[in-house]
């Protein structure tokens, strides 16, 4: 069995979803390579998602939780197994009430970029797929900016498709503002955790 490194090294991720009963599932890879698998449970009154090295789940490498059960927005800590903090997320409620608006926080938690989506037109009309009927089975461009003031550092983006499959990149964070580990955990909550 392939290990996968604690640390990507990478600036270009595809993030897949994998479908399954009562848990979502996702394998990141770059270029061609696995770098993680994700399990969320759905329907878990406190968010947590754990990365693991394999399919199999044995050795964790991260994990995202959320700071509390109810809250606008939302804080959510990237950790290690152990409990040592690499970074966290925060969902900026009034911002993204027209267009999510995520900040990406260091582990000192100070601000090292903000992702929000491109276009408000396509956060419309994702908004209103939400309020159909199999509003979710309807596919819609997905196009995050991630930025650290005027300085643009990478996109989340969705194609046209069937399949939930996501790409991150941040190729223009030529610095390594951020932890490539917290790029990771942006991309799964991005899809994962916009409805909260």
């Amino acid at each position: 069995m392939e290990r996968v490194s604690t640390v990507p090294d990478a600036d270009r991720f595809e993030i897949d979803q994998l479908i399954r009963p009562m848990v979502n599932l996702y394998r990141i890879t770059s270029h061609g390579q696995p770098v993680a698998f994700v399990r969320q449970k759905r329907m878990s009154m406190k968010e947590d998602i754990r990365f693991f090295a394999h399919e199999d789940e044995t050795e964790e490498l991260f994990r995202v939780k959320a700071r509390s059960v109810m809250e606008l927005g939302g804080r959510y800590d990237l950790t290690t197994p152990t409990g040592e903090k690499i970074g966290v997320l925060e969902k900026l409620f009034g911002k993204s009430l027209l267009r999510s608006t995520w900040r990406i926080l260091d582990a000192h938690e100070q601000e090292v970029a903000v992702a929000q989506e491109r276009s408000m037109l396509v956060a419309i009309a994702r908004r209103a797929a939400d309020l159909i009927p199999y509003g979710e089975f309807v596919p819609i461009l997905f196009h995050f900016r991630i930025d650290h003031g005027e300085q643009h550092l990478g996109d989340f983006t969705r194609p046209i498709g069937v399949r939930d499959r996501y790409t991150l990149d941040l190729s223009g964070d030529t610095e390594r503002t951020i932890d490539r580990r917290l790029g990771i955990a942006l991309g799964v909550a991005l899809d994962a955790l916009q409805s909260r």
